[in-house]
């Protein structure tokens, strides 16, 4: 199955389905859109709690409920979707399916049940393959040429449910993984309104996953994202621009953290791993095998800046190093 937009009413008018969009994420906001646009009723909005960020630690609403808000939507904020006022908003809500966009909690098993249709979860990536909170990440980290979105039948186990339907998209050569996923969030997100006219109309049927091709995509955190200048230049070009724009590539210069945008991959000049050299064309790092050349950079406590600019302040010494 195709994504594909809403053609009307399906099965020779059906009701359209009654809806709980869960959601957090900037890429949850196509879908929350396609399906507002679509013949079915968004009843309510269940997202994150609103969260402290930025340099002011200003409370902020998350990108779905900003767009709920928005649409005059009733939004849910549990803690925890466990929370014995949330099951019973939802049994009270009487919702015939909930369609989930990282929404970013477990769902229970007391809740999994409560929609007439269970839960429809839109991943990023070809299931079984890339199962966890990371998906796209870890795609373009792992220099996979293919990878796509999918809709599946929530269940206890992690992205192991039964799946409706899949869309395919190429991963470039300089991708980072936040092209990648502003272009399946669009494409997942006419998929998800596919899926959802197809189980309104009683016409599609989810398929269990095949055993064969399981890999695991944990969440990135900070740490993982610091670059290992030993690695082969491909592997790095991939492991950050995997990283790109979160959590952020990272390394260390004169003790100081300093973030990378995404690099180029070079067979030259022979330099030791995170060797630093300045030349016309700007600056280039060392690696286990090959060079690359810096895009980016953002040294500590100051704006990002092209790497030859900051070369100029930071005037590396002949053998200098990054990650030293």
């Amino acid at each position: 199955m195709e994504g594909r937009g809403r053609l009307g009413p399906a099965g020779g008018g059906e009701p359209p389905l009654r809806l709980l969009f869960a959601g957090t994420p900037e890429a949850a906001v196509p879908s929350l859109d396609a399906l507002l646009a679509s013949g079915h009723e968004v009843a309510a909005v269940l997202t994150r709690p609103d969260a402290r960020s930025g340099r002011g630690r200003r409370v902020s609403r998350s990108p779905v409920a900003e767009r709920a808000d928005a649409a005059g939507l009733p939004v849910l904020q549990p803690r925890s979707p466990r929370e014995p006022e949330f099951l019973a908003q939802l049994a009270d809500l009487a919702v015939d399916c909930a369609p989930v966009v990282a929404y970013g909690a477990l769902v229970p098993p007391a809740a999994l049940d409560l929609p007439r249709h269970g839960w429809v979860n839109l991943h990023f990536s070809l299931l079984p393959a890339w199962r966890g909170a990371a998906p796209v990440q870890h795609a373009v980290m792992a220099g996979d040429e293919v990878t796509g979105a999918c809709t599946f039948r929530l269940e206890q186990g992690l992205d192991t449910g039964p799946v409706f339907g899949v869309v395919t998209e190429p991963i470039g050569p300089r991708d980072t993984a936040g092209d990648l996923l502003g272009r399946l969030a669009v494409s997942g997100a006419r998929l998800l309104v596919a899926t959802l006219d197809g189980i309104e109309a009683g016409t599609l049927e989810a398929r269990p996953q095949p055993a064969d091709g399981v890999s695991l995509a944990p969440r990135i955190e900070t740490a993982d994202a610091e670059v290992d200048w030993g690695l082969p230049a491909h592997v790095v070009d991939r492991r950050v621009r995997g990283v790109t724009p979160a959590p952020g590539a990272w390394t260390t210069w004169r003790g100081d953290r300093l973030r990378l945008g995404p690099v180029e991959p070079l067979t030259g000049p022979p330099l030791e791993p995170g060797e630093v050299a300045v030349d016309r064309d700007g600056v280039v790092v060392g690696t286990g095998r090959g060079a690359v050349r810096l895009g980016e950079v953002q040294p500590a406590g100051k704006r990002v800046q092209p790497a030859a600019d900051w070369a100029r302040g930071a005037r590396p010494r002949p053998g200098e190093r990054l990650g030293a």
